[in-house]
């Protein structure tokens, strides 16, 4: 059925439309289209909608187009911090000025990314600062504080997110201050708040999103009523960032946390009213105690939690370590209580030991049904975590069920320019002249997209967990030529990833394709111990190859991704990185930079691991099976994501290689397969080497034209 929006949007993106005049590169796609039409019925009519949309249809235009059509409120959330600030700084700017609406953006992010001034000046008295790199680079900033709008701190380049100074420079739902802040009136954070307040169309991310569903304290309590429209970029992530939000956790990192802002505190603001050193060092003692219950550790590992503790530590030495976290923490309650008249920091102070003593005592009770519990533990600390299995009830209960408290806005703004039909105005959200306080009756609209979903036709792996099996599903195909942009190789005569000579397989291979090639690759791994393994022997194997190694976990994210991408360019030796994790997905390389992508082996998630575990046990409870149901959906969307890296653009080459033959010896390695682009599969290791040496011709060859 048509209805106003939808008739802009066609338009829009119609071949002679408003994106193709006043866009660069803008090229009608019906996939793009067909998503941008899906997203206008779901705003106009309300509900939810959940969208795959493969690499290269333009999901982002596809649904801001439509949200800003619609004159409506909008809340825009992604998963990286990265993608926040492209949306804000580039996408919707683009989009606004091309479609000439009066629109008001706004970026919101965590606490943790913005300058606490406060904080900052506790900083520079605080006696305990650990070199003088880092005096210099408090200074820095201290320079740079004068002259910010926003004291984001992605506004300072070359700042390392893991800098031991960012905790003593940012705040943090446990230690802000709040209204009693004496710097308060001039708070980022609150400004921030403020804007998106007032804005029409506000970008934030899942961990702020789900931070206020736990905590009701990052401004979504205020903000998301009065938004009509939600739309949830990189959704994949939704359920795994819900969860970790929507449990309760206590560390031991924390406990040292706050007693090193009590000994600061009392010895600058209360000296002598109370022995401070007693009191801090009996509860640094609990919480170090605590942390060596899980022995040493040189990696990092997770325990099950039994019935009464955590996996291999005896039952009542447990019980009665967390009970001396607990003391420890009244003592500290005892302490702040005679001080707390003093300063607001001290009040702050005594809300944090409160919350933590209350987090110990739930430690120390049973878990909380249809959730599970299990321990963190690194070199450095340990956490312990209860989380539910998934989002789903929250979703349905919390959110899909949310009274909307929308304005009605008005119908009688004058049109844009390009739109010749005044009965087809755009209607404005921040129009003031009619409807002001009236209940809009329409329910909100959702929408949910990511480039990976899933692998049937209800995409079952994102809508359970997520609450959504009633939202209308759509599943857009990448209009990318894979048959002719992209090759698959599978080894058939590497070994099983579970031997022990496997990743020392995938580096000689690995090492051998890169040589070909000349840089240009990236290899992901599926665990940290094959990322090292891999890491060392390619190091060795290209010494003196002129061909740089990088390896995650060596020099920042930021720093890898910007030297692997110069590296890259002609005229240099060439580059390789080494990656895991987050390097997944959002490493986003287009062009001749990146064109070969090496997996090590198939993305399983990991048995042992308890929330693994207890999902698992969850299906077969139902009857179904968690193999199918839960660890090759999971496989799926990780694999997919992976091999995402490698085709960005109409015009890329590259070659995926994944070192695991279960891929095409296997029933599931055969559904996995059929999950992947259509690429062409190379079947012998003379034919990658053929495909890898053609591509370094035509790179060689395309960098001298450049150049000359």
């Amino acid at each position: 059925m048509s209805h106003p929006l939808r008739d802009l949007v066609q338009e829009a993106f119609a071949p002679l439309g408003v994106l193709a005049r006043a866009t660069d590169h803008f090229s009608p796609r019906q996939g793009q289209t067909d998503m941008a039409l899906a997203v206008a019925d779901v705003v106009a009519h309300g509900g939810s909608l959940v969208v795959e949309a493969g690499t290269g249809v333009g999901k982002t235009f596809a649904y801001l187009v439509p949200a800003l059509l619609s004159g409506e409120r909008v809340l825009l959330s992604t998963a990286t911090k990265a993608l926040q600030d492209q949306l804000f700084a580039r996408d919707l700017p683009r989009l606004v000025q091309a479609l000439n609406l009066p629109v008001r953006l706004a970026l919101l992010k965590g606490r943790s990314s913005y300058l606490c001034t406060h904080r900052m000046e506790m900083a520079r008295r605080d006696t305990q600062i650990p070199d003088r790199h880092t005096v210099h680079l408090l200074s820095r900033i201290e320079t740079w504080s004068l002259s910010t709008r926003t004291g984001d701190l992605a506004e300072l380049p070359g700042l390392d997110e893991r800098s031991p100074l960012i905790p003593l420079i940012t705040s943090n739902r446990e230690n802000c201050l709040g209204s009693q802040c004496p710097k308060f009136k001039t708070c980022h954070v609150n400004a921030a708040r403020r804007e998106a307040l007032g804005a029409d169309v506000v970008v934030i991310n899942h961990h702020l999103f789900f931070a206020d569903m736990a905590v009701r304290e990052t401004g979504m309590a205020e903000l998301l009523p009065s938004v009509r429209v939600v739309i949830f970029d990189e959704a994949h992530q939704l359920n795994e960032v819900g969860v970790n939000f929507l449990g309760h956790q206590l560390g031991t990192a924390q406990l040292l946390d706050v007693t090193r802002d009590i000994l600061a505190t009392g010895l600058q603001l209360a000296r002598g009213l109370a022995d401070w050193q007693g009191v801090c060092s009996g509860l640094e003692r609990a919480a170090r105690e605590l942390r060596l219950m899980g022995g040493k550790r040189h990696s990092a590992v997770k325990l099950r939690w039994t019935e009464e503790a955590p996996e291999g530590i005896h039952d009542g030495a447990w019980a009665q370590s967390l009970q001396d976290v607990g003391a420890a923490c009244v003592q500290a309650l005892q302490a702040l209580d005679t001080v707390s008249e003093i300063a607001p920091d001290f009040m702050r102070l005594h809300d944090r030991v409160a919350e933590m003593a209350k987090r110990v005592d739930a430690f120390l009770n049973p878990c909380a049904p249809d959730a599970v519990r299990w321990v963190d533990i690194s070199a450095s600390q340990m956490r312990l975590m209860e989380a539910p299995l998934d989002i789903a009830e929250t979703v349905r209960e919390r959110l899909m069920k949310q009274p909307s408290a929308v304005t009605h806005v008005a119908l009688d703004q004058e049109p844009p320019p390009w739109q010749d039909e005044p009965s087809m105005a755009v209607p404005s959200a921040t129009d003031d002249k009619a409807g002001e306080g009236a209940l809009d009756a329409r329910p909100r609209s959702w929408v949910f997209t990511s480039a990976t979903l899933g692998d049937d036709p209800r995409l079952r792996w994102f809508t359970e967990p997520c609450g959504l099996e009633s939202a209308t599903v759509l599943r857009v195909s990448s209009p990318f030529d894979y048959p002719s942009q992209a090759s698959l190789f599978v080894p058939l005569d590497i070994v099983r990833p579970n031997d022990p000579a496997h990743s020392t397989q995938v580096a000689a291979l690995a090492s051998d394709a890169v040589r070909r090639l000349g840089g240009r690759t990236l290899v992901l791994t599926t665990t940290l111990r094959a990322l090292r393994a891999i890491g060392d022997v390619m190091k060795q194997q290209l010494e003196g190859s002129g061909i740089e190694v990088l390896v995650q976990g060596e020099w920042p994210k930021r720093h890898l991704m910007a030297r692997f991408r110069e590296g890259s360019k002609a005229g240099e030796g060439g580059c390789v990185l080494v990656a895991s994790a987050t390097f997944w997905e959002g490493f986003d390389v287009p062009g001749d930079a990146l064109q070969l992508v090496i997996i090590d082996k198939l993305p399983f998630p990991p048995p042992n691991d308890p929330l693994v575990e207890a999902r698992s046990k969850r299906l077969e409870a139902q009857g179904r099976s968690a193999f199918n149901d839960y660890f090759v959906p999971e496989a799926v969307v990780a694999l997919k994501q992976g091999a995402g890296r490698l085709i960005r653009t109409e015009s890329d080459q590259g070659v995926l290689v994944l070192c695991d033959n279960r891929l095409v010896t296997t029933g599931y390695g055969r559904r996995l397969l059929a999950a992947l682009p259509p690429m062409r599969q190379l079947q012998t290791a003379e034919a990658l080497a053929q495909s890898l040496e053609a591509m370094s011709q035509e790179f060689i060859s395309r960098a001298s034209t450049t150049t000359f």
